[in-house]
């Protein structure tokens, strides 16, 4: 999937039944999937949100954690026992489960943030709290001599 990335930042209401619309942008790139209906997986990320691949770039990601050795069946579980397979709709929503949305403790206001290969889903207040406890530690290492 060479050339393939999302990237920025949308901000999104969830509807009364769990779905949000995927922004005009972002369908763009869904639709090099070959299938009529795009689908996506959305599972748990170790930091509060959700992830959301297009099926291609997940069938590599699935393998490569289920390849993982025994030390680290938690995080499997973690992030191939809560997947969900979903495909969008014809006006282009994509329902979130309610187990996602109770462990990603997503409200009615999301942000769905374009990562490269996959995008997040974060809740609102969630992510600000997170970005601002990253903005309090110093800068990494390998960001350290890269000119902005």
């Amino acid at each position: 999937m060479a050339g393939f990335h999302f990237q920025g930042t949308s901000a999104l209401a969830l509807d009364a039944k769990g779905r949000f619309s995927v922004p005009a942008r972002h369908r763009e790139m869904l639709a090099i999937v070959p299938e009529d209906r795009p689908t996506l997986t959305l599972t748990r990320h170790p930091d509060g949100c959700l992830m959301v691949f297009p099926r291609a770039v997940w069938e590599d990601f699935r393998v490569r954690i289920a390849s993982l050795p025994l030390s680290a069946s938690g995080w499997k579980r973690l992030l191939l026992g809560s997947a969900m397979e979903v495909e969008l709709d014809s006006a282009s929503r994509v329902l979130v489960s309610p187990e996602l949305r109770a462990a990603a403790a997503l409200d009615r206001q999301v942000l769905l943030i374009g990562m490269g290969n996959h995008l997040e889903l974060w809740d609102v207040q969630r992510h600000s709290a997170a970005e601002a406890a990253l903005l309090q530690q110093p800068m990494p290492a390998q960001l350290q001599d890269f000119s902005f």
